[in-house]
């Protein structure tokens, strides 16, 4: 007889009480097929880094003594919902390579920090690191690497919790004479070379294409293979490594799949960015909706960066951030008012529609939004989670913009759509017909009223 189970089990055939020889290949695939499906949602994270740090090396020509600095808007286009208002300075390092690592951080208004391939953060520098913007010296040790026994009472010392990291930061002054000389006194070398390092070089994307979403198909597998040879694992995922092994990606091994175990690997990727994209664009976690009664989600549904929740860890939370998002910090969900970031995403209009590019949307801005710095508006494409490539290469609209048209009451609308609106250019972002979007909007230096809701945004609503 056939199996009673429906779905893609439902042509096994049952030899009375247990699978027939025959269908026991067909089963197998099946296994095979959900390993790859979780595995996928697992290692979100770590394979969205990885990818990363190739377009670093491989495309801008990045080495160890680099940062590379994503300026113009073209420069961000590759990188998962950045802002588009202040500009990112980062780039990632092997300590197994590098030994212990330095990193001199000027004083003046910084925020950022170091965060492990896991995206975890090992911890923050400038603004809401321990130098509170004041600067100094770092030095960042693998797992199980013991203080360099003549290192100087000067540095602040930060246990890295894996083999690979990434340091970046956000210069937060306007004024871009001050930021250009905050971003050219930082230095990076490794502490052996403290005597005499070689000079930080700053390199530009320099308007080349490049992508740090995570690959599709067989090469997600391929980067996951190849970070996993040198990165360490939580004793927690030790089970994950069995599903990694079954699928042919182990230690110390070449990842070399047949036919088979190709097609299911495709096909389990596939899969598992549907669920990715479900996952992350209608999140079905605890008290997401900011205000009951408006589309606005909090985007980051991580309770903290250790990624753990109370009595689990925070697997499809985690899964959910890094799909659509790169890098978490204490600052980034600030419970501080006047400090840090918050960050509200909106995935659907009004009526629970997603935001379709060829439509004509509407947001009401109430005046006095609770920012201490500034706020931004940004769209995002959905099948790319990076900066909208339309023709007006304009993604955000924002407080810091001088050209922003305010209601008499001090309120703002905002417009976007493929084509420019009556109203003019000065309040729009452009979107593009066939494709979805999605929205941040953002809060730096979040104040009272955005933590108490008294003050409340509105949604996005068709013209």
């Amino acid at each position: 007889m056939t199996s009673p189970i429906p779905g893609r089990l439902a042509d096994v055939e049952i030899d009375i009480d247990i699978p027939a020889r025959s269908s026991l290949p067909l089963i197998f695939d099946e296994l095979d097929y959900q390993l790859a499906c979780q595995t996928y949602l697992w290692a979100l994270p770590l394979v969205s880094y990885a990818q990363w740090k190739t377009q670093h090396y491989d495309v801008f020509g990045a080495t160890s003594s680099d940062l590379v600095r994503y300026l113009s808007y073209r420069d961000r286009l590759g990188l998962i919902t950045a802002n588009a208002t202040t500009p990112y300075i980062l780039n990632f390092f092997d300590l197994a390579e590098t030994g212990p690592l330095v990193i001199e951080l000027p004083a003046g208004p910084t925020a950022g920090g170091v965060s492990d391939f896991w995206q975890r953060e090992v911890g923050a520098m400038g603004e809401m690191g321990p130098d509170r913007s004041e600067g100094g010296k770092y030095v960042i040790l693998a797992p199980a690497v013991a203080e360099p026994d003549d290192l100087d009472a000067g540095y602040r010392v930060l246990h890295s919790s894996g083999v690979n990291i990434m340091f970046g930061f956000r210069t937060l002054d306007p004024d871009p004479a001050r930021a250009d000389a905050l971003v050219n006194a930082v230095r990076i070398y490794p502490y052996a070379d403290r005597a005499n390092p070689a000079p930080t070089r700053i390199v530009s994307p320099d308007g080349r294409a490049w992508t740090g979403d995570q690959p599709r198909g067989l090469e997600y597998w391929k980067r996951l293979h190849a970070i996993y040879q040198s990165e360490v694992v939580d004793e927690r995922d030790r089970f994950y490594l069995a599903m990694l092994k079954q699928l042919g990606i182990e230690k110390g091994k070449p990842f070399a799949p047949d036919e088979r175990l190709t097609r299911i690997l495709e096909q389990g990727a596939a899969a598992g960015e549907l669920m990715a994209q479900a996952n992350t664009f209608a999140k079905r976690f605890d008290e997401v909706r900011y205000w009951p009664d408006r589309a606005w989600e909090l985007a980051i549904v991580l309770d903290n960066p250790a990624q753990r929740g109370d009595g689990y860890d925070e697997l499809f939370e985690r899964a959910s951030w890094f799909y659509e998002a790169v890098s978490f910090s204490h600052a980034m969900k600030s419970t501080t008012p006047g400090v840090g970031q918050a960050y509200l995403g909106s995935y659907v209009d009004g009526a629970g529609e997603w935001l379709d590019g060829g439509r004509d949307y509407t947001l009401h801005v109430p005046a006095d939004v609770p920012a201490k710095l500034f706020w931004s508006a940004t769209v995002y494409d959905v099948t790319t989670r990076c900066l909208i490539d339309n023709p007006q290469q304009r993604g955000d609209r924002g407080s810091r913009d001088t050209d922003l048209t305010l209601n008499d009451d001090g309120s703002v609308d905002l417009y976007f759509g493929p084509e420019e609106p009556a109203e003019g250019p000065t309040n729009w972002v452009q979107t593009v017909p066939g494709r979805h979007w999605f929205s941040y909007f953002r809060f730096y230096g979040p104040t009272e009223p955005y933590f108490d809701r008294s003050w409340k945004l509105g949604d996005i609503t068709p013209r």
